[in-house]
């Protein structure tokens, strides 16, 4: 299928199962995005002096999902000509997802004079308009583009708000009722309909309605905090309490939660975002911008996300709303620069940091992630996130000492270990073991199986060392079957119950899981220096080496080189004990 052709089919599609989008949105959409090969970082931007050079790269950055340089050099093409509508358009679009509104909005009026239909630019303007209380004007602009309102979530949306903004909320909340009723609108319809009574000081209808969306979706953390935001402002402090109560057991760690509890717990009013209607209207952009996110949109995520930080600066839900969209994106800088907007007071900034540290040592600025890390560590006070974080950079570069000291640091702060923090004992076995320091290794494995005993990956580490080290055998098998049953398509946890079978000279019951594991992981070098040593026990040493040299070629550890070089030269020696060793 040509690249035109899906794009099509993936805009047929999308304007069949989603309302939440205007058609002229989306055919935009498919004029300068498509779903490539994307960039691990931004591109070198190095102006071209024709006007077919900086078109072709704009479209190359848009292939690559770069759309910083795609912005760029649409601008820089319409320098070659100002008159082009396709040109205009596409400049428009990236300029706008990478929120850069002072030189946006004028294409936007320039676009929408030549296509009154362009639902993009219509949004455009309608929040330009409601940003500056023009109500009736972002009406107006809404209308131009000949929608229905009743079938558009995101006009009926706007429209509505800007009839608060009016003074007319009888209006506005008429508008909001004639929405359908469906399952992909009903949790937008109740929020913002209880948002608008609340706004609008009718506390018993506007409890009501958010309280119906509560009930509707439970485990929505925005929609369970707007609701327990609107209790704390009213008085009813326990039911707020409540509700991040039921929201902590699904999400232990996390830090809104953890921030509502505790200044609920010291008497404090929890804050209250919805203040107006450009608040409101950000809330509905950013709630469109996730909902698109989700469906694999980025660039419409993007523009209805960057549309919500610009009417609301402090909205730090949007802003990691679109730092999660740039990591999809494959694009870490971007992302870093999301998370940059995210204000200090902000429960989500400690997040932020570590996640800016883990996207610096994507770049491979490893010292700027850990330094990163080094000064919010002070701040994080019983927070052990950034410690986590911190030892799981050291450790994948090989720092094995440090990342056991960091993990170490972390196990001090919990005082009563959980379930959730298996994967926490289990990271420090593994530096450990990495430093050769067995005993201390084995606990920790042991522990970490003890707070979560089913857990694969422990059964596959702990079997496997057990199994190389020729000790513990019977037990280790059982555990490495316990986690290729639940995980059969994990090529290491495959190729672990082959070695053991391996191990315990079994040769043919090791062929059939290390081919399979090879199968499943045909890249990594352990596993087919695993399968050379299979076959050549059983006496195919053309392919044993064959396999072999494969390894060899497959980047192995600097310490198995060696061993793998030596068995291409000479092949396995005899065997001299019980073990297939």
């Amino acid at each position: 299928m040509s690249k035109k052709c899906a794009l099509i089919g993936l805009q047929k599609s999308i304007e069949r199962h989603h309302p939440l989008f205007w058609a002229p949105l989306i055919a935009l959409f498919g004029l300068v995005w498509a779903n490539a090969a994307s960039a691990d970082t931004k591109t070198d931007l190095k102006l071209a002096n024709t006007l077919p050079g900086n078109y072709l790269a704009a479209l190359v950055a848009g292939l690559s999902n770069d759309t910083s340089a795609a912005a760029f050099y649409y601008s820089e093409s319409m320098k070659f000509d100002s008159r082009s509508v396709d040109l205009t358009e596409r400049a428009f679009v990236t300029l706008l997802a990478e929120g850069k509104m002072t030189e946006a909005l004028p294409l936007a009026e320039a676009v929408s004079r030549r296509n009154a239909g362009s639902g993009i630019a219509q949004l455009a303007l309608a929040v330009r308009a409601i940003q500056s209380d023009q109500f009736s004007t972002a009406r107006n602009v809404l209308k131009r583009g000949g929608h229905t309102q009743t079938t558009d979530v995101t006009a009926t949306l706007l429209t509505a708000w800007s009839w608060l903004g009016s003074g007319s909320p009888k209006h506005a909340i008429e508008l909001i009722d004639r929405m359908p009723d469906e399952p992909g609108t009903r949790i937008f319809r109740l929020v913002h309909r209880g948002l608008i009574a609340k706004v609008n000081g009718k506390i018993d209808e506007a409890r009501k309605s958010l309280e119906a969306a509560y009930n509707a979706d439970p485990q929505s953390l925005r929609t369970a905090e707007l609701f327990a935001q609107f209790l704390s402002a009213n008085g009813q402090v326990e039911q707020a309490r409540t509700i991040y109560q039921n929201l902590q057991t699904i999400f232990p760690r996390h830090p809104v939660i953890k921030n509502a509890l505790a200044k609920l717990n010291a008497g404090k009013q929890l804050d209250d975002e919805i203040r107006s209607e450009s608040d409101g209207v950000a809330e509905a952009l950013y709630g469109l911008g996730s909902a698109v996110t989700r469906d694999g949109d980025e660039l419409a995520s993007l523009i209805y996300l960057r549309l919500a930080i610009w009417l609301a600066p402090d909205h730090a839900f949007a802003a990691m709303a679109m730092a999660d969209t740039y990591e999809r994106m494959k694009q870490p800088d971007s992302a870093n620069e999301s998370y940059a907007l995210i204000p200090k007071t902000s429960p989500f900034r400690l997040t932020a940091d570590v996640q800016r540290a883990f996207n610096l040592e994507q770049l491979g600025q490893q010292d700027e992630a850990i330094l990163l890390l080094k000064s919010i560590i002070p701040s994080a006070e019983s927070d052990i996130e950034p410690l986590i974080a911190l030892g799981n950079i050291y450790r994948s570069r090989k720092a094995f000492a440090e990342a056991s000291e960091s993990y170490s640091l972390a196990i001090e702060k919990v005082e009563n270990p959980t379930a959730g923090h298996w994967s926490l004992f289990y990271a420090r076995g593994i530096a450990y073991e990495r430093l050769k320091q067995w005993p201390k290794a084995e606990a920790d494995f042991k522990k970490a199986l003890e707070l979560s005993p089913e857990q694969p990956l422990v059964l596959n580490y702990l079997g496997y060392s057990w199994v190389e080290q020729n000790m513990n055998l019977d037990e280790a098998f059982k555990m490495l079957r316990r986690a290729v049953e639940q995980r059969p398509t994990d090529g290491y946890i495959v190729d672990s119950l082959g070695w053991a079978y391996y191990r315990l000279s079994q040769y043919e019951n090791a062929l059939q899981l290390m081919e399979k594991a090879v199968d499943l992981k045909a890249a990594d070098p352990t596993i087919n220096d695993h399968l050379g040593d299979v076959y050549w026990r059983l006496g195919r040493e053309l392919e044993a080496k064959f396999q072999w040299n494969h390894a060899r070629d497959l980047n192995p550890e600097p310490e198995d080189l060696p061993k793998i070089l030596e068995k291409i030269e000479k092949g396995l020696p005899p065997i001299s004990s019980g073990s297939g060793g």
